[in-house]
């Protein structure tokens, strides 16, 4: 009876008349779900289920609507066996194509903590260390291509083992990372139009290599759309002053130059084989194109492409809709013009010509398409408010809130309502909704102090430690009250999320709070005992001043307030104050007595849909944008 309730939430919600209102990302993985409601396209482990995956998963940080990581979760399962092996994975065939789907194994233990994703893989990450290389160390695509570099393969692998290295702490990898995508850019690209072949043979022995330079013949979309992609997922996670970081930025910076040298002026989408344009034969591509739009957007959003490449970007966004989407009698939503799989050898042998590039035909709902539809769509919707809050800095409080905790690798890391933290304790979808308007996120490990401060727009501080969670538990002193105090006179926005009765510091944070009004009441209300939400439930009235669209929101456990001048009540339960605000000099104070916004409210999976947890966290963040005085650095 569950699954038809669902089934009927999903058709009327996803596919129904309601479907033209909502965003083409979410239109098109409501599309991926109908279409394959048991399982992805194939029964074999591949990276045609992968990219979709990292679509949906991509919607899913974006939208809170759990059902998609559901879907993940159920299409990895098919595979992951509960000691972590993988079905129908074979190590040695040491094919770069088994990697990617790896990235959504990353995603499940980094929310879940289950240990056997972990181990599946690592079982992905140990082929890395197997995989034939070039004498220079650049990855064979596959074994069974010796001495071949693909582009495809930098998106296949890199992305993967990037994210691999950044959470389990495995540093010294980043220099062979670096060097896939040098490596590749010096062998593949074109002089005269700085993009990229598809496949470099070192060996210059195979059939389609150029017998000069080893290179193939064409200069095929996909392939650079594979390339320019990972370039953008790496980075996130490169270390920031790692010494080859800069030589990825660069590559990026020479790419989308050409990537827009390419570009079709009239329909702003690209040609399956780039430098070729309206030849006979030749033809727009939707999967590249929505590739490039990915790069494009995601790379000015992370500040690595200037703002010139928008215009772009939106140009081709535009023709994508126009060119390749059509909705069908039911609502549903279908991308046409992706090419079906293409490839370089092989039996039947494909030589990478012109003529073989453009004989391959497309499909309407490729995954490959589908995939990167969902990446780039959900890039362009998280342009929409960019501007509000761009330069400006968010800061994480790290030194009051500092429990640790010991990994899966035996390493002892912060946790507890961080910023890259995916688990339901974590602050990630927070994150990504500063981001959504420009912030900048960072931590603030050391003590609150003038100088640190001021490079500051906001403040978060978070459920200040005790003694039973940190033994080391630092308090706000006067010190601090002081420097938080001058900070916020001076124009600062200062959020205080605190906790409830024996989960909490209250005397020394009220003695900063004071300052402003406030003091927490040493109290717990809104008790929940087990999945009875409406005991945690907040009923919000309409024309609340920060709260504009969430009506109804979940808050247990909480700490109620009392207010004197200057604070003002923002949110009441009954006679508790829940929310209050404070203007102090040019700055503002938010302040709620629960870390509300943390993941496991907000993301979807645990909470009935009918709490607007993750409309009041996007509220928050669009009220507090506004507080930011103008003229503040």
């Amino acid at each position: 009876m569950k699954k038809i309730w669902l089934l009927a939430v999903f058709l009327f919600t996803g596919l129904g008349i309601s479907a033209q209102t909502l965003p083409w990302s979410k239109r098109m993985a409501n599309t991926a779900l109908h279409i394959w409601k048991d399982s992805l396209p194939g029964t074999n482990w591949s990276y045609d289920q992968g990219i979709v995956l990292l679509g949906l998963q991509s919607v899913w940080q974006q939208s809170a609507q759990g059902e998609y990581f559901g879907y993940i979760q159920k299409s990895m399962d098919r595979y992951v066996s509960a000691d972590g092996n993988i079905r129908t994975y074979k190590a040695n065939d040491y094919t770069l194509d088994n990697i990617l789907s790896g990235r959504s194994l990353l995603l499940l233990h980094r929310v879940l903590n289950t240990e056997k994703y972990y181990k599946a893989a690592s079982l992905l990450r140990k082929q890395l260390d197997g995989q034939p290389k070039t004498p220079e160390g650049g990855f064979w695509h596959k074994k069974r291509y010796p001495n071949q570099m693909w582009l495809d393969g930098l998106y296949m692998a890199e992305p993967f083992y990037a994210e691999y290295a950044s959470v389990y702490h495995e540093d010294a990898d980043f220099d062979q990372i670096a060097d896939q995508f040098i490596w590749m850019e010096q062998h593949a690209r074109d002089s005269k139009t700085g993009l990229l072949y598809h496949a470099w043979d070192e060996s210059k022995k195979e059939r389609w290599a150029n017998p000069q330079t080893g290179l193939s013949a064409s200069l095929w979309a996909r392939a650079d759309g594979w390339y320019a992609m990972a370039l953008v997922d790496v980075l996130p996670y490169f270390p920031v002053n790692h010494p080859k970081r800069a030589a990825l930025v660069a590559i990026l910076n020479r790419l989308a130059v050409a990537i827009q040298g390419s570009q079709d002026k009239a329909s702003g989408l690209w040609y399956q084989v780039l430098d070729q344009g309206a030849k006979k034969g030749n033809y727009l591509e939707a999967s590249a194109s929505c590739m490039f739009v990915y790069t494009l957007a995601k790379g000015v959003r992370e500040g690595y492409l200037p703002q010139k490449y928008l215009p772009v970007a939106r140009k081709a966004y535009d023709g994508i809709i126009k060119n390749f989407i059509e909705t069908d009698a039911s609502g549903q939503v279908n991308l046409k013009g992706t090419a079906g799989a293409v490839g370089l050898g092989g039996e039947p042998y494909r030589d990478g010509s012109y003529e073989y590039y453009t004989s391959v035909k497309t499909i309407t709902n490729e995954t490959k398409g589908v995939g990167a539809f969902m990446l780039a769509s959900v890039e362009m919707e998280r342009l929409a408010n960019l501007n509000l809050g761009k330069g400006k800095t968010v800061l994480l409080d790290s030194y009051f809130n500092n429990e640790h905790r010991t990994d899966v690798t035996g390493k002892s890391i912060p946790y507890h309502y961080k910023w890259d933290e995916l688990s339901p304790n974590g602050f990630s979808f927070l994150e990504q909704i500063f981001n959504n308007y420009g912030l900048h996120t960072q931590t603030l490990n050391d003590a609150p102090e003038d100088a640190n401060l001021k490079k500051a727009s906001v403040y978060i501080i978070v459920d200040p430690d005790i003694p039973k969670e940190n033994p080391d538990a630092k308090y706000i002193e006067e010190p601090h009250s002081k420097a938080i105090g001058n900070w916020v006179k001076n124009g600062g926005v200062l959020v205080v999320l605190n906790n409830d009765t024996g989960n909490a510091e209250f005397t020394h944070l009220n003695k900063l709070m004071a300052r402003f009004g406030i003091s927490f009441n040493q109290n717990s209300i809104n008790k929940v005992v087990g999945r009875n939400f409406e005991q945690g439930a907040v009923n919000i009235p309409a024309g609340n001043t920060i709260f504009k669209t969430a009506r109804k929101v979940y808050i247990k456990e909480l700490s109620t307030l009392q207010l004197s001048n200057p604070a003002v009540p923002q949110l009441t339960n009954g006679k508790d104050i829940i929310v209050a605000t404070a203007k102090y000099g040019k700055g503002t104070v938010f302040v709620v007595g629960d870390p509300w916004f943390y993941n496991e409210y907000v993301d979807g999976r645990k909470l009935p849909p009918e709490y607007d947890n993750f409309k009041a966290a996007n509220d928050l963040v669009s009220w507090l944008v506004k507080q930011i005085p103008q003229t503040k650095k």
